[in-house]
C-alpha cells in the first residue's frame, strides 16, 4: 500500500514565535518582538535612568552640559541599550524560527528578571543573592507566560509607547526641563537692585559645601583653633553668626534660597530661568560679577561669563551615566546619586597655572599647588584684585564635600568610589575622612585671607564665608535627608557663617536666629543696594526674628520646624593610645610576634603603592583597605603601621559589597618617606599586645 500523501501545510507552520499575537512572514515578523524588547528595555533602563537624571539638574549644571549634549545623552539612553538586544534577536532568525523563538523567549525572561530586581529592591527587604533568585523565578515564569499566551505579548507591544513618553516627560516636565529648554530669552536677567546711599564695597563670597558647624567646634563650642587655625583667624576678625542654619540639606534648593532670600517653594532646577531674581541680578547693575558656580547656574549670561567647567563633554556625561546604570540595576542598596561625580579637578588636571607664589609654611604642600588645589579655587584667587568698579567675587567650592580625597596637608590619596559611608566602622571612617578634608579646606581659607590682605582688599571688602548645608555622621542616620535631620539636626542644618564688614577689626559672636535666607538681605544692606522683590529673610542690620525655631525644607514647599539653639558638638572619639607610637616601643619582648597562618592573612588592595612613594608629587597612599582571613572575627582591632610607626587602629567589620573588611586613614604625612615604605598590620590583643599578620 502506498504511503499517504503528505498533509498540506497549516497555519501552524508559518506562525511566528509563540506568544506573538499576529502571524506574519519574513522580516516583518520582527516588528512585534522588537516592540516587546523596546518596552522591556525602556522599563529596565530608560525609565529609571531618566527618572534619576531628571530629578538632578545639578548633574548637568556641574558638568556644564550643553543642550545638544543633554539631548544626545537622552537619545543614547533611549536607543543604545535596545540596539544590541534587537540585533541579537534579528540575527538569531537566520538559524531558524525555532532558534528565534527560543532567543526571544530567553530575552523576555532576562529583561523581566532585571525588572524584578529593581521592583524587589524598592518593594521588599530582599537583597543580593536571595533577590536574584526570586528575580530569576519571576523572569522564568514571565517567559513561560509570554510563550504560552498571547496576552503578555500584546501588553508589551502597547507598552512600547513608554520610552517616548519617558523622554517627553524628561524634556518637558522634569526639573531638568529648564536646563534643556529654558523659558524666555536666553541670558535674560531678573530685576536689578537700586543703588542706595553709601559706598558700594567689594564683596567676596566663598560658599563651602557639606560643612556642619559642629565639625569646626571644640569642646568649648568655639572654633577648634588647634585643628582649624584659619577658620579661627577668620572668626577673630568677623561676625560669627553661630546660630546660622541652612534651609535645606540639598544644594539645588539650599543655594537658591541663600541667593534669592526666599524659602524653597518648588522643585525646580537651580537655573536663572527658574530664579530670575537673585544676588547676581540684584548687584549686576552696579557691580562687576566674577562668579564661579559649581552645581547651580543662577547668574545669567548677560550678567557674568563664568569660566567653563573643566569636567565637561559628552564623554563625561556618558561615563557617569554608565556608573549610574550599574547602581540602578544592582540587586543591592546603593546611593543612586549623580552628585557622586561632583569632584573638583585640580589645577593641573584643568590645565591651569598656579595662581599664587609658595607661602612660607613648609608643611603645606603649596609647592605642588597645581597638583592638589582645586581649579575653581585657583581661578578665584587669581581674581581677588582691586578694581575701579565695585566687584562681586563669588565662589561656590565643593569643599569639604565628598568625595574625600585630601589630607590636611593638601596631599591627595586614592580611595575606592564605592566605599561605604554608613555602618559599623564605615561611618567612623567617613567622619575621619571628612575632618581630614576639612583640615585642607582650612588651608584654603588661610590662603584666601592671605591673598585678600596682600592685595589690599581685606579691609575694604565685605567678606562672607559660609556653607549651604551640613551632613550627619551618626551611625544609621548618615546623610542629609529627613531621617538624618530628625536624628542629628545639629549636624545637618547648622553651618558656619562669618561676615566681615568693611573696616571691621574685632571679631564678635551673634547668636540671633539666622537662617540662610538672611544672607542676601544682609549682603545687599552692606552693599547699599535695595532689593526690588519681596524676600523671606531679614538683614542682620535689622532686629532679630522673634521665633526661635528653624524652617527646614527636605522638599520645597513643605517646611519642617526644628528647634533652634546652637548645637553642642558631638564628643570626639578618644584616640587609641597606640596611634603615633613605634612598634618597637610596645611593652612586649621588643618586637611584635608574627601570627601563625591560621590566624589569618591580610590582603591589602593598594599594597603596590607603598613600593614607590613620592611625597613631592602631592599624593600619598594614606588610605589602606582590604580584607582579612575568616578566622579574624568582626570587632577585632587592627593596627596599621607604616615604617614601624602606627598610624591608625581600626575594627574588622562584616564585608561590604566589595568584600572589604577594614579600611584605615593615615592622615599624618610624617609616616611616609620617599621610595619604598614598609606596611605592617597587627592584631591588637589584650593589653594592646601586637600580633603581626601576614600582609599580601
Amino acid at each position: 500500500m502506498a504511503d499517504p500523501a503528505p498533509a498540506p501545510a497549516t497555519s501552524r507552520a508559518v506562525d511566528p514565535a509563540p506568544g506573538c499575537p499576529t502571524p506574519q512572514t519574513g522580516w516583518r515578523a520582527e516588528r512585534g518582538p522588537l516592540l516587546e524588547v523596546v518596552a522591556l528595555v525602556g522599563l529596565v533602563v530608560t525609565q529609571p535612568m531618566l527618572d534619576v537624571l531628571g530629578r538632578s539638574p545639578d548633574f548637568f549644571l556641574f558638568h556644564r552640559a550643553t543642550r545638544g549634549e543633554i539631548l544626545t545623552l537622552v537619545a543614547l539612553i533611549a536607543l543604545v541599550p535596545t540596539l544590541p538586544v534587537a540585533l541579537l534577536g534579528a540575527a538569531s532568525r537566520l538559524a531558524g524560527r525555532g532558534v528565534r523563538a527560543a532567543v526571544h523567549t530567553g530575552t523576555v525572561g532576562l529583561l523581566l528578571a532585571a525588572l524584578a530586581v529593581q521592583a524587589g529592591r524598592h518593594g521588599t527587604p530582599l537583597r543580593g543573592v536571595p533577590l536574584l533568585l526570586v528575580a530569576a523565578v519571576v523572569g522564568a515564569a514571565g517567559a513561560a507566560a509570554h510563550r504560552r499566551w498571547r496576552g503578555p505579548g500584546w501588553a508589551l507591544r502597547v507598552a512600547a509607547a513608554g520610552p517616548p513618553a519617558f523622554v517627553a516627560l524628561f524634556l518637558l516636565a522634569s526639573p531638568v526641563s529648564p536646563v534643556v529648554l529654558p523659558e524666555g530669552p536666553v541670558g535674560a536677567a531678573g530685576a536689578a537692585g537700586a543703588a542706595g546711599a553709601g559706598e558700594h564695597p567689594p564683596v567676596v563670597m566663598l560658599v563651602l559645601d557639606e560643612l556642619p558647624l559642629v565639625s569646626l567646634l571644640g569642646p568649648d563650642a568655639r572654633i577648634d583653633a588647634a585643628r582649624y587655625p584659619h577658620f579661627a583667624e577668620l572668626a577673630a576678625g568677623s561676625t560669627w553668626y553661630r546660630n546660622a542654619t541652612g534651609v535645606s540639606g540639598w544644594t539645588p534648593y539650599a543655594l537658591p534660597a541663600m541667593l534669592t532670600g526666599r524659602y524653597p517653594a518648588r522643585p525646580v532646577a537651580p537655573h536663572y530661568s527658574q530664579y530670575p531674581d537673585n544676588l547676581f541680578t540684584a548687584l549686576g547693575g552696579l557691580y562687576d560679577i566674577r562668579a564661579q558656580e559649581s552645581i547651580t547656574r543662577l547668574c545669567p549670561p548677560s550678567r557674568c561669563d563664568q569660566p567653563a567647567s573643566p569636567q565637561q563633554g559628552l564623554g563625561t556625561l556618558v561615563r557617569e551615566s554608565g556608573r549610574l546604570l550599574l547602581q540602578v540595576t544592582a540587586p543591592v542598596d546603593s546611593r543612586v546619586a549623580p552628585e557622586e561625580s561632583y569632584r573638583e579637578l585640580t589645577a593641573a588636571e584643568a590645565g591651569l597655572d598656579a595662581a599664587e607664589p609658595v607661602p612660607a609654611d613648609p608643611k603645606f604642600r603649596w609647592d605642588n599647588l597645581d597638583d592638589n588645589q582645586p581649579a575653581r579655587f585657583t581661578t578665584f584667587l587669581a581674581g581677588l584684585r582691586p578694581s575701579d568698579r565695585p566687584t562681586l567675587h563669588f565662589l561656590h567650592l565643593l569643599m569639604p564635600h565628598a568625595p574625600w580625597v585630601f589630607l590636611p596637608s593638601g596631599a591627595r590619596y586614592a580611595a575606592p568610589e564605592d566605599l561605604p559611608n554608613d555602618g559599623a566602622g564605615w561611618v567612623e571612617l567617613a567622619r575621619q575622612r571628612h575632618l581630614a578634608q576639612l583640615g585642607y579646606t582650612d588651608r584654603l581659607i588661610g590662603e584666601t585671607l592671605r591673598t585678600l590682605r596682600a592685595t589690599g582688599l581685606y579691609d575694604k571688602a565685605l567678606v562672607v564665608v559660609t556653607a549651604d548645608h551640613g551632613v550627619s555622621f551618626d551611625k544609621g542616620f548618615q546623610g542629609r535627608g529627613m531621617s538624618a535631620v530628625r536624628a542629628a539636626a545639629g549636624q545637618v542644618a547648622w553651618v558656619p557663617t562669618f561676615v566681615k564688614e568693611p573696616g571691621q577689626r574685632a571679631g564678635r559672636v551673634d547668636d540671633r536666629n539666622w537662617e540662610q535666607v538672611d544672607l542676601l538681605p544682609t549682603v545687599a544692606d552692606h552693599a547699599h543696594v535695595r532689593i526690588p522683590w519681596q524676600v523671606d529673610g531679614r538683614s542682620a542690620r535689622q532686629a532679630p526674628r522673634e521665633r526661635a525655631d528653624k524652617r527646614f525644607y527636605d522638599r520645597p514647599g513643605e517646611p519642617v520646624s526644628i528647634p533652634g539653639g546652637v548645637p553642642e558638638p558631638p564628643p570626639p572619639p578618644p584616640p587609641h593610645p597606640l596611634v603615633g607610637t613605634a612598634v618597637a616601643e610596645r611593652p612586649t619582648d621588643g618586637t611584635a610576634r608574627v601570627a601563625e597562618p591560621a590566624d589569618g592573612i591580610v590582603r591589602v588592595a593598594d599594597l603596590a603603592a607603598f613600593r614607590a612613594v613620592d611625597p613631592d608629587a602631592g599624593e600619598l597612599p594614606a588610605l589602606v583597605w582590604g580584607t582579612v582571613g575568616a578566622s579574624v572575627r568582626d570587632g577585632t582591632l587592627l593596627a596599621v603601621a607604616v615604617n614601624g610607626r602606627i598610624g591608625a587602629v581600626v575594627p574588622v567589620v562584616p564585608p561590604d559589597a566589595g568584600g572589604r573588611r577594614f579600611a584605615a586613614l593615615l592622615p599624618d604625612d610624617r609616616l611616609f618617606r620617599a621610595g619604598v615604605n614598609r606596611l605592617d598590620v597587627y592584631r591588637v590583643g589584650p593589653g594592646d599586645e601586637l600580633l603581626q599578620l601576614s600582609v599580601s
